[in-house]
């Protein structure tokens, strides 16, 4: 069995765990998420802990034991505490502006880029270079703050672009004559 998967999910007071055949919900003071099940997982609740159980003794149950168990760890951490994921413009006249659920990007292009948040995910400026997005699940976080980085990636020669807050950008050497 996977060495992640054998790892008990602790459940904080306060958020409810709904196991059915195919589907397990999770709900919390900031909302309800759900995922479906693979057939070869079992989730049981032990106490104020759940575990994820292999039915067979397959390698592809093997395998799905440690994804089910992120996964119902992180919707229990989302319910709970939240997602949160920053991003920073480099470069001259890169400016970014929330206006309600889009998110205006001025990248250098000849138009601005408007980004429409999907529903889960809030976003916030606090300044005209920096980008925070926030929402219950991790995976759609992510997804968002990798689609809004797409449209000016960092570039490897002077940097430009936007980036993870913290990300490491390694800058090539110009070309000499």
């Amino acid at each position: 069995m996977s060495r992640i998967g054998k790892y008990p999910i602790a459940v904080p007071k306060g958020v409810e765990v709904t196991v059915s055949n195919e589907q397990v919900a999770v709900k919390g003071p900031r909302g309800t998420l759900t995922q479906r099940l693979s057939s070869d997982i079992k989730i049981e609740r032990d106490g104020d802990n759940l575990l994820c159980l292999v039915n067979n003794d397959s390698i592809r149950a093997n395998a799905m034991s440690g994804t089910i168990r992120a996964l119902v760890a992180n919707m229990v951490e989302g319910v709970t505490k939240g997602f949160e994921r920053k991003l920073t413009l480099v470069g001259v006249g890169y400016r970014a502006q929330a206006q309600g659920d889009k998110l205006n990007l001025a990248l250098g292009f000849s138009h601005p880029v408007v980004h429409q948040m999907p529903n889960g995910v809030k976003v916030e400026t606090p300044s005209q270079t920096e980008i925070i997005l926030r929402g219950n699940d991790k995976q759609q976080v992510g997804q968002v703050a990798a689609e809004v980085r797409a449209y000016r990636s960092p570039e490897p020669y002077k940097g430009k672009g936007v980036r993870y807050t913290g990300e490491k950008v390694v800058l090539k050497e110009t070309k000499k004559k």
